[in-house]
């Protein structure tokens, strides 16, 4: 499987990012794969994009991407957080081994 390139983002790419940053990094810690993780500003997320292979934000996506996409507000507010660590790794694990 190959290393994955991940973003991940907020409004302002320093507060939200942060707890979602260190989360990630955790979660594919305790996985089987690779990551290669960048925190950004949201609106850095469509020029960035060609050179990563998903996208993780704690913000409203304000846009569709070409990359795989996830919403991760339950790392803020601690609801359904187990259900989007699982959807990130499966998501990961597609972009791995496409």
């Amino acid at each position: 499987m190959k290393k994955i390139k991940v973003l991940v983002a907020c409004g302002a790419g320093i507060a939200t990012s942060t707890v979602a940053m260190k989360k990630i990094t955790d979660l594919f810690a305790t996985s089987e794969l690779e990551a290669d993780i960048t925190q950004i500003k949201i609106a850095e997320a469509a020029n960035m994009q060609s050179k990563a292979d998903m996208l993780i934000s704690t913000s409203v996506l304000p846009t569709t991407y070409d990359i795989p996409a996830i919403t991760a507000i339950a790392f803020i507010s601690g609801i359904g957080e187990e259900q989007l660590n699982e959807k990130i790794l499966a998501t990961a694990r597609e972009v791995a081994l496409a």
